[in-house]
């Protein structure tokens, strides 16, 4: 499976220039937790993320005990002045799992993904759960299809439960079986896959 089976596109970026107010308002709305930011041509510039935005944003209660100095003229208002920069992006032929990692060991929510620099679709960990979440029979269906246009209808059965794929093949040829896991491990919600002959299985 690859960056571009998941991601979201096209995405909702903003300018360096852009109003922190309005990245915020933008997050709010749409329920996302970061936003690519670019430059006039689409390039990658940075990130903005909730964690960016709150930082430092929000005024201690004057009744609190622990009063910290606030002075609004320090405030900064621009996404330029609170983003992440420089921003990591991968491309849409990324394989998902090296982008889990990526997500995984940056400890970030959201990975943009790029065409070079330009800015092309994003993935967050919401996108990678809601695919590991699929229901088995859709994933069926799916490794189902593919298999039907690659070596044609009844010759494949397919079991799928919790999201590991065994497939049955009618005939006996080993290329065909490895092509067939190939297929069925790109399909969303898939996390292992086997194919066996109907001799083997015997």
């Amino acid at each position: 499976m690859r960056a571009r089976d998941l991601m979201s596109a096209p995405v909702v970026t903003v300018h360096p220039w852009t109003p922190a107010k309005v990245a915020a308002e933008i997050l709010s709305d749409h329920g996302y937790t970061a936003l690519p930011v670019v430059d006039d041509d689409d390039q990658l510039v940075g990130i903005v993320t909730e964690a960016d935005l709150i930082r430092g944003r929000i005024p201690a209660d004057a009744r609190s005990e622990h009063l910290h100095p606030y002075h609004p003229g320090a405030i900064e208002t621009t996404v330029g002045a609170v983003m992440t920069t420089p921003a990591t992006g991968m491309s849409s032929g990324t394989d998902v799992s090296d982008l889990c990692q990526a997500l995984v060991d940056g400890r970030i929510r959201a990975m943009p993904i790029v065409d070079g620099s330009r800015v092309v679709g994003i993935v967050t960990r919401g996108d990678v759960v809601r695919v590991l979440a699929r229901e088995d029979h859709a994933i069926a269906a799916d490794v189902r299809h593919r298999l039907e246009i690659y070596g044609g209808a009844g010759r494949w059965k397919v079991e799928v439960h919790d999201g590991i794929v065994r497939i049955v093949d009618r005939f006996d040829d080993e290329t065909d079986r490895h092509v067939a896991t190939l297929l069925a491990l790109a399909v969303p919600g898939v996390v292992g896959a086997d194919t066996e002959s109907e001799k083997e299985g015997q």
